[in-house]
């Protein structure tokens, strides 16, 4: 074939991309194209952090690609639409793309395959791109998905991944194909402050330093709020900077018991994007409603108000949501401790809290974002949708000197100790400017467990 298309989607990187090597392979020229599509911006997901961490990814991409002698070609516009008329313009044979998961990239593949085949054209798709096992690869017996993560996580482990494949040496372009510019993050408004860089060789240089030794201390510190010991490396899998199944062959080759239980978080990922690929409503409705009726009214409008402010008057919720707003990242056990808050203690609903969290978190994407919050709202997969986790005590366990807290809650930084946690025991004028707590905790506990009785 003299020309094939590779269209761009959430997989922005060359090595480990089997679209862009089979198209490489059987096509003398190549294509390589990203659409900004409105629709994706008008649904409300391309805010800032994403925005301006997907132009550093672009600008890396197409960096690369001139490496090998190609470019990046961006269009904006109904992807469909842009993709029909390149085919037109170059007479591609051939679409390759990474199959998507969500409702609208499987719609987006429906009406592309649709149009490429009144064009004469062919797309095709291709699995475990976006994750290390496609969804779907394994299932229950008599059903589409594995709902509980264990046994899912038994046969996802035993599962041979494909071999990772090394970047193209060479890409050719055709020369009359023209580009828009490449976004620049400098032209995106609205950035925290301390958002990661993004792209893939900055997400291959952590992969690599994470390998050499944040990997080994993993299964010790993963929790630990203060020592912030995870990898850290989930905007670049969320836009497929980092390869899902590069980076657990590469963790599974260093070994130990760190690099299994980072493995285990990346078989939750898959885990999620299974549930959603068979259950794409989950996106926006409960997977297994429990009767809720969430609170509303202007008292409930002023607690997310407070919560998504990091002023509810519980340090470590409020900690992790001041860092959440400085850098469009958040801890994990940060995040659950702020969704249990939301959901569990405030009894509000998680869809408030979901697309908060998708406004501003640099790796927010629907499988994760959604059904981690579902997970935590009891609404999801967790087997025990009734735990409240208790920020006081979890702050305790995972923040115990309080130096997480001091880090994100200033007006608590004379704080000595664990006693951070619980300041209105110090008595009036030891936290000048710090709130009161919105709600008692064990009222909190008891309220939404009777809603849960009667739902």
């Amino acid at each position: 074939m003299k020309a094939s298309i590779v269209l761009y989607t959430s997989d922005l990187r060359l090595h480990d991309h089997p679209p862009l090597r089979a198209a490489a392979r059987g096509a003398e020229e190549v294509v390589p194209l990203f659409v900004r599509d409105p629709g994706i911006e008008k649904a409300g997901f391309l805010a800032p952090n994403r925005a301006a961490f997907l132009a550093d990814c672009l600008g890396d991409l197409d960096a690369g690609l001139r490496e090998r002698g190609g470019r990046l070609v961006v269009r904006e516009g109904d992807p469909v639409r842009v993709v029909r008329e390149l085919v037109g313009s170059t007479g591609a044979e051939r679409v390759h793309v990474a199959a998507g998961l969500s409702a609208y990239a499987r719609s987006r593949a429906d009406r592309l395959r649709a149009a490429l085949e009144e064009a004469g054209s062919q797309l095709v798709e291709h699995e475990a791109v976006i994750t290390a096992l496609p969804p779907g690869e394994v299932v229950p017996g008599g059903k589409d998905h594995f709902a509980v993560f264990t046994p899912y996580h038994r046969q996802w482990a035993a599962q041979r991944l494909r071999d990772p494949l090394g970047a193209p040496r060479q890409v050719s372009v055709p020369s009359h194909v023209r580009s828009d510019e490449v976004p620049r993050r400098a032209d995106v408004p609205g950035v925290s402050p301390a958002l990661a860089e993004g792209g893939e060789r900055e997400g291959r240089a952590r992969l690599a330093a994470w390998c050499r030794g944040g990997v080994g201390r993993y299964e010790d510190l993963h929790d630990d709020l203060a020592a912030d010991g995870t990898s850290r490396l989930s905007p670049y899998l969320h836009f497929g900077a980092l390869s899902a199944a590069e980076c657990v062959r590469r963790a599974r080759a260093t070994g130990g018991a760190g690099a299994d239980a980072f493995v285990r978080q990346l078989c939750w990922r898959d885990f999620h994007h299974q549930v959603l690929a068979a259950r794409p409503a989950v996106a926006h409705e409960d997977y297994r409603p429990r009767g809720d009726r969430w609170r509303t009214g202007r008292a409930a409008e002023r607690e997310a108000a407070a919560w998504r402010e990091g002023r509810t008057g519980y340090p470590v919720v409020d900690a992790a949501m001041r860092q959440l707003a400085h850098e469009g990242w958040m801890h994990n056990r940060g995040r659950l401790l702020a969704a249990s808050f939301l959901t569990k203690t405030l009894y509000l609903d998680w869809r408030l809290g979901a697309t908060h969290f998708l406004d501003l978190l640099v790796d927010g994407d629907l499988a994760n974002n959604q059904m981690n919050w579902q997970w935590v709202a009891g609404t999801g997969t967790d087997t025990r949708p009734g735990r409240v986790l208790n920020p006081l005590s979890q702050a305790r366990r995972y923040d115990p000197r309080g130096d997480y807290v001091r880090r994100w809650v200033p007006e608590l930084r004379g704080v000595e100790g664990r006693a951070v946690h619980e300041p209105w025991k110090l008595g009036p004028g030891a936290y000048e400017g710090y709130p009161a707590p919105l709600v008692d905790l064990a009222e909190g506990r008891d309220r939404f467990r009777a809603a849960r009785e009667r739902g």
